[in-house]
Protein backbone atom coordinates (compact mmCIF):
# COMPACT_ATOMS: atom_id res chain seq x y z
CA UNK A 1 0.00 0.00 0.00
CA UNK A 2 1.32 3.39 -1.21
CA UNK A 3 2.59 5.52 1.74
CA UNK A 4 3.58 9.21 1.09
CA UNK A 5 5.85 9.36 4.32
CA UNK A 6 7.98 6.60 2.75
CA UNK A 7 8.58 8.53 -0.74
CA UNK A 8 11.62 10.52 -0.32
CA UNK A 9 10.59 12.76 -3.66
CA UNK A 10 6.77 12.97 -2.36
CA UNK A 11 8.05 14.04 1.30
CA UNK A 12 11.39 15.79 2.53
CA UNK A 13 11.08 13.77 6.05
CA UNK A 14 11.45 10.45 3.84
CA UNK A 15 15.02 11.36 2.28
CA UNK A 16 17.05 10.34 4.78
CA UNK A 17 14.90 7.36 5.81
CA UNK A 18 14.27 5.75 2.51
CA UNK A 19 15.81 5.46 -0.80
CA UNK A 20 14.38 5.24 -4.50
CA UNK A 21 16.09 3.38 -7.50
CA UNK A 22 15.17 4.48 -11.00
CA UNK A 23 14.79 1.75 -13.84
CA UNK A 24 16.24 3.25 -16.96
CA UNK A 25 14.01 1.12 -19.34
CA UNK A 26 12.06 3.94 -21.37
CA UNK A 27 14.84 4.64 -24.36
CA UNK A 28 11.91 6.37 -26.81
CA UNK A 29 10.84 9.62 -26.57
CA UNK A 30 7.81 11.33 -28.29
CA UNK A 31 8.69 15.05 -27.83
CA UNK A 32 11.51 17.06 -28.44
CA UNK A 33 12.61 19.95 -25.29
CA UNK A 34 14.69 22.03 -26.01
CA UNK A 35 16.32 21.92 -22.51
CA UNK A 36 16.85 17.97 -23.03
CA UNK A 37 19.59 16.08 -24.79
CA UNK A 38 19.59 12.57 -23.73
CA UNK A 39 22.41 10.37 -23.30
CA UNK A 40 22.30 6.71 -22.66
CA UNK A 41 26.04 5.53 -22.30
CA UNK A 42 26.88 8.56 -19.83
CA UNK A 43 28.44 8.02 -16.46
CA UNK A 44 29.81 11.71 -15.64
CA UNK A 45 26.61 13.95 -15.34
CA UNK A 46 23.87 14.31 -12.74
CA UNK A 47 20.91 15.44 -14.51
CA UNK A 48 17.86 13.84 -16.22
CA UNK A 49 17.24 12.58 -19.32
CA UNK A 50 21.05 10.37 -19.11
CA UNK A 51 21.55 6.92 -17.92
CA UNK A 52 24.90 4.51 -18.16
CA UNK A 53 22.96 2.35 -19.92
CA UNK A 54 19.01 1.61 -21.03
CA UNK A 55 17.90 -1.68 -19.38
CA UNK A 56 15.49 -4.39 -20.52
CA UNK A 57 12.59 -5.07 -18.17
CA UNK A 58 13.82 -8.19 -16.58
CA UNK A 59 17.31 -6.76 -16.37
CA UNK A 60 16.36 -3.83 -14.84
CA UNK A 61 14.21 -5.83 -11.91
CA UNK A 62 17.58 -7.64 -11.53
CA UNK A 63 19.75 -4.54 -10.90
CA UNK A 64 16.64 -3.51 -8.60
CA UNK A 65 17.37 -6.69 -6.54
CA UNK A 66 21.32 -6.33 -7.04
CA UNK A 67 20.79 -2.45 -4.96
CA UNK A 68 17.86 -3.68 -2.20
CA UNK A 69 20.61 -5.93 -1.07
CA UNK A 70 23.11 -3.23 -0.79
CA UNK A 71 20.25 -0.51 0.12
CA UNK A 72 17.35 -1.88 1.97
CA UNK A 73 15.67 0.97 3.12
CA UNK A 74 14.62 1.36 -0.84
CA UNK A 75 11.27 1.72 -0.80
CA UNK A 76 10.15 3.11 -4.27
CA UNK A 77 10.99 1.90 -7.75
CA UNK A 78 10.46 4.53 -10.58
CA UNK A 79 11.01 4.83 -14.41
CA UNK A 80 11.72 8.43 -15.38
CA UNK A 81 13.73 7.76 -18.58
CA UNK A 82 15.95 8.69 -20.51
CA UNK A 83 12.70 8.85 -23.11
CA UNK A 84 9.21 9.07 -22.49
CA UNK A 85 8.25 6.20 -19.93
CA UNK A 86 4.67 6.06 -21.28
CA UNK A 87 5.89 5.63 -24.75
CA UNK A 88 7.83 2.69 -24.12
CA UNK A 89 6.22 -0.63 -23.47
CA UNK A 90 9.05 -1.85 -21.65
CA UNK A 91 7.75 0.09 -19.10
CA UNK A 92 4.33 -1.72 -18.43
CA UNK A 93 6.54 -5.00 -18.61
CA UNK A 94 9.03 -3.61 -15.88
CA UNK A 95 5.86 -2.67 -13.91
CA UNK A 96 3.81 -5.47 -13.82
CA UNK A 97 7.38 -7.93 -13.12
CA UNK A 98 7.83 -5.41 -10.56
CA UNK A 99 4.49 -5.74 -8.67
CA UNK A 100 4.40 -9.76 -8.92
CA UNK A 101 7.96 -9.59 -7.47
CA UNK A 102 8.27 -7.00 -5.09
CA UNK A 103 4.26 -6.46 -4.26
CA UNK A 104 5.43 -3.80 -0.93
CA UNK A 105 7.09 -1.94 -2.95
CA UNK A 106 5.71 1.15 -4.09
CA UNK A 107 5.95 2.02 -7.40
CA UNK A 108 5.86 5.43 -9.57
CA UNK A 109 6.39 7.10 -13.20
CA UNK A 110 7.37 10.98 -14.56
CA UNK A 111 5.37 11.76 -18.09
CA UNK A 112 4.95 14.21 -20.25
CA UNK A 113 1.18 13.98 -19.92
CA UNK A 114 0.89 13.35 -24.18
CA UNK A 115 -0.27 9.22 -23.38
CA UNK A 116 -0.94 9.80 -19.33
CA UNK A 117 -4.86 9.40 -20.10
CA UNK A 118 -5.24 6.39 -22.19
CA UNK A 119 -2.42 4.29 -20.07
CA UNK A 120 -3.91 5.51 -16.13
CA UNK A 121 -5.43 2.52 -15.95
CA UNK A 122 -2.95 0.37 -16.94
CA UNK A 123 -0.69 2.12 -15.05
CA UNK A 124 -3.29 1.29 -11.71
CA UNK A 125 -3.51 -2.37 -13.07
CA UNK A 126 0.20 -2.64 -12.97
CA UNK A 127 0.76 -1.26 -9.03
CA UNK A 128 1.53 2.32 -10.19
CA UNK A 129 0.97 4.78 -6.94
CA UNK A 130 2.70 8.00 -7.59
CA UNK A 131 2.48 9.66 -10.95
CA UNK A 132 4.63 12.80 -12.33
CA UNK A 133 3.33 15.54 -15.05
CA UNK A 134 6.03 18.14 -16.24
CA UNK A 135 4.11 21.40 -17.58
CA UNK A 136 6.29 23.88 -18.52
CA UNK A 137 4.03 25.83 -20.40
CA UNK A 138 0.34 27.52 -21.18
CA UNK A 139 0.92 29.66 -24.09
CA UNK A 140 0.90 28.37 -27.39
CA UNK A 141 4.03 31.12 -27.36
CA UNK A 142 5.79 29.99 -24.73
CA UNK A 143 5.23 26.08 -25.17
CA UNK A 144 6.85 26.66 -28.79
CA UNK A 145 9.85 28.24 -27.64
CA UNK A 146 9.91 24.95 -24.90
CA UNK A 147 9.02 22.16 -27.62
CA UNK A 148 10.30 21.41 -31.21
CA UNK A 149 7.75 18.36 -31.91
CA UNK A 150 5.62 16.22 -30.75
CA UNK A 151 5.26 12.68 -32.61
CA UNK A 152 1.50 10.90 -32.03
CA UNK A 153 -0.07 8.30 -34.12
CA UNK A 154 2.99 8.14 -36.31
CA UNK A 155 2.84 11.77 -36.81
CA UNK A 156 5.58 14.21 -36.22
CA UNK A 157 3.71 17.69 -35.31
CA UNK A 158 4.56 21.16 -34.44
CA UNK A 159 3.18 24.70 -34.35
CA UNK A 160 -0.18 25.39 -33.00
CA UNK A 161 -0.95 21.57 -33.61
CA UNK A 162 1.38 20.51 -31.55
CA UNK A 163 0.72 22.64 -28.77
CA UNK A 164 -3.10 22.01 -28.99
CA UNK A 165 -2.53 18.34 -28.68
CA UNK A 166 0.21 18.13 -25.96
CA UNK A 167 -1.46 20.70 -23.98
CA UNK A 168 -4.59 19.31 -23.48
CA UNK A 169 -3.60 15.81 -23.44
CA UNK A 170 -1.00 16.69 -20.64
CA UNK A 171 -4.61 18.17 -18.29
CA UNK A 172 -6.61 15.41 -19.75
CA UNK A 173 -4.38 12.94 -18.20
CA UNK A 174 -3.21 14.59 -15.17
CA UNK A 175 -7.17 15.35 -14.24
CA UNK A 176 -8.19 11.46 -14.98
CA UNK A 177 -4.98 10.51 -12.57
CA UNK A 178 -6.11 12.53 -9.93
CA UNK A 179 -9.80 10.91 -10.39
CA UNK A 180 -8.42 7.97 -10.22
CA UNK A 181 -6.63 8.01 -7.17
CA UNK A 182 -2.84 8.53 -7.92
CA UNK A 183 -0.93 11.04 -6.18
CA UNK A 184 0.16 12.98 -8.70
CA UNK A 185 3.32 15.56 -8.33
CA UNK A 186 3.94 18.40 -10.81
CA UNK A 187 7.12 18.84 -12.36
CA UNK A 188 7.84 22.34 -14.07
CA UNK A 189 11.15 23.62 -15.65
CA UNK A 190 12.16 27.15 -14.53
CA UNK A 191 13.46 28.82 -17.74
CA UNK A 192 14.14 32.83 -17.07
CA UNK A 193 12.66 35.31 -19.47
CA UNK A 194 11.09 32.12 -21.49
CA UNK A 195 7.89 31.26 -18.79
CA UNK A 196 8.56 32.40 -15.28
CA UNK A 197 5.29 34.55 -15.81
CA UNK A 198 3.23 30.90 -16.64
CA UNK A 199 4.56 28.99 -13.51
CA UNK A 200 2.38 30.35 -10.57
CA UNK A 201 -0.98 29.96 -13.12
CA UNK A 202 -0.32 26.12 -13.63
CA UNK A 203 0.27 25.43 -10.02
CA UNK A 204 -3.11 27.49 -9.28
CA UNK A 205 -4.57 24.87 -12.39
CA UNK A 206 -2.81 22.07 -10.73
CA UNK A 207 -3.99 22.20 -7.66
CA UNK A 208 -7.77 22.92 -8.89
CA UNK A 209 -6.94 19.28 -11.16
CA UNK A 210 -5.99 17.73 -8.20
CA UNK A 211 -2.41 17.86 -7.98
CA UNK A 212 -0.73 17.35 -4.34
CA UNK A 213 2.87 18.75 -4.94
CA UNK A 214 4.67 21.22 -7.08
CA UNK A 215 8.47 20.49 -8.28
CA UNK A 216 10.21 23.81 -9.93
CA UNK A 217 13.14 22.64 -11.33
CA UNK A 218 15.98 25.28 -12.49
CA UNK A 219 17.40 24.71 -16.11
CA UNK A 220 20.40 22.97 -16.54
CA UNK A 221 21.73 24.61 -19.46
CA UNK A 222 23.50 21.57 -21.54
CA UNK A 223 26.03 21.57 -23.81
CA UNK A 224 24.11 20.79 -27.52
CA UNK A 225 20.89 21.05 -26.39
CA UNK A 226 18.97 23.93 -28.01
CA UNK A 227 19.18 26.08 -24.79
CA UNK A 228 22.84 25.96 -23.81
CA UNK A 229 23.38 29.24 -24.08
CA UNK A 230 20.25 30.05 -21.83
CA UNK A 231 20.72 30.69 -18.18
CA UNK A 232 20.06 28.86 -14.92
CA UNK A 233 17.97 30.71 -12.57
CA UNK A 234 19.24 31.96 -9.76
CA UNK A 235 18.57 30.61 -6.04
CA UNK A 236 16.75 33.75 -5.60
CA UNK A 237 14.85 33.74 -8.42
CA UNK A 238 13.74 29.70 -7.99
CA UNK A 239 12.68 30.70 -4.13
CA UNK A 240 11.08 33.69 -5.34
CA UNK A 241 8.73 31.70 -7.73
CA UNK A 242 8.46 28.93 -5.49
CA UNK A 243 6.26 30.98 -2.58
CA UNK A 244 4.07 32.46 -5.50
CA UNK A 245 3.12 28.94 -6.14
CA UNK A 246 2.60 27.45 -2.68
CA UNK A 247 -0.61 29.91 -2.00
CA UNK A 248 -1.72 26.94 -4.59
CA UNK A 249 0.16 23.77 -3.73
CA UNK A 250 3.39 22.41 -1.69
CA UNK A 251 6.33 23.37 -2.97
CA UNK A 252 9.24 20.44 -3.40
CA UNK A 253 12.37 22.19 -2.46
CA UNK A 254 14.70 18.72 -2.04
CA UNK A 255 14.83 17.50 -5.49
CA UNK A 256 18.33 17.17 -6.79
CA UNK A 257 17.66 16.56 -10.78
CA UNK A 258 18.07 12.81 -10.49
CA UNK A 259 19.55 10.46 -13.52
CA UNK A 260 17.13 8.15 -15.23
CA UNK A 261 19.38 5.65 -13.65
CA UNK A 262 19.72 7.38 -10.15
CA UNK A 263 19.80 5.19 -6.83
CA UNK A 264 20.23 5.64 -3.21
CA UNK A 265 18.98 8.34 -0.99
CA UNK A 266 18.34 11.81 -2.08
CA UNK A 267 20.00 13.13 0.86
CA UNK A 268 23.87 11.79 0.30
CA UNK A 269 25.21 9.06 -2.31
CA UNK A 270 24.08 8.82 -5.45
CA UNK A 271 24.80 6.11 -8.05
CA UNK A 272 24.24 5.17 -11.61
CA UNK A 273 23.43 1.83 -13.13
CA UNK A 274 27.07 1.25 -14.07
Amino acid sequence: MWDVQRHPCFSSSACDSYARVHLPVAKRCNMQCNYCLRRYSCVNESRPGVTARVMQPGEAVEHLSHVMLRIPQVSVAGIAGPGEPLANPETFETFRLLQERYPELMLCVSTNGLLLQEHAGELKRAGVSFVTVTINALSQETWSRIYSWVEHNGRRLSGHEAWELHTRRQWEGLEAACRMGFVVKVNTVFIPEVNAAEIPEIARRAALAGASLHNIIPLIPVRGSRFAGMREPTREEVEALRELCSAYLPQMRHCVRCRADAAGFLKGSREACG
